[in-house]
């Protein structure tokens, strides 16, 4: 009696075993596609009047590298510290 219940656990934790082992061997050979699917839904839900293109939207602020803007404090004014 004792030995089939013995038995019986071990095919429950074979069994248990194979679908753990499949499960992760299925996301693994697909999880490239799963990440896809995924960033696609999250990107419909968060941006659905937008069809995925921002361009109407955001203004294109890019120019030239070399345009630093002038800092507007004077050369030679410091932080204002005393000298004594």
């Amino acid at each position: 009696m004792l030995q089939k219940i013995v038995n019986g656990i071990a095919i429950a934790s074979g069994v248990v075993s194979l679908t753990v082992v499949g499960t992760v061997g299925y996301v693994f050979i697909r999880k490239d596609a799963i990440i896809e699917n995924v960033k696609g839904k999250v990107m419909e839900s968060v941006m659905p009047d937008l069809g995925g293109s921002l361009g109407s939207i955001v203004p294109d602020f890019t120019g030239p590298a070399t345009s630093v803007p002038k800092s507007p404090i004077p050369e030679g004014t410091g932080l204002g510290i005393p000298s004594f």
